[in-house]
């Protein structure tokens, strides 16, 4: 995939390993989406493809986890 881009995205709603299968899930159902994991510990998640940032954000809105990017320079 040509326009594949790597996001990490803080999602602070992350209890339990349901939320972990929830969050991973919802990233996966947006067309584009080549990979999406969840460090638990860390409240984020890491999601990979050719989708718009914005069309994960808004899916995981959606599901009752509202995330946001961390920016590059945080990395």
């Amino acid at each position: 995939m040509e326009n594949t881009r790597q996001y990490r995205l803080k999602v602070p709603g992350i209890h339990c390993s349901g939320c972990i299968r929830t969050v991973e899930a919802a990233l996966k159902r947006v067309p584009g989406t080549v990979r999406a994991r969840v460090d638990y510990l860390r409240k984020e998640a890491t999601v990979a493809g050719e989708a718009p940032l914005q069309a994960w954000l808004d899916e995981l809105q959606a599901v009752g986890y509202p995330a946001q990017a961390i920016p590059e320079e945080a990395r």
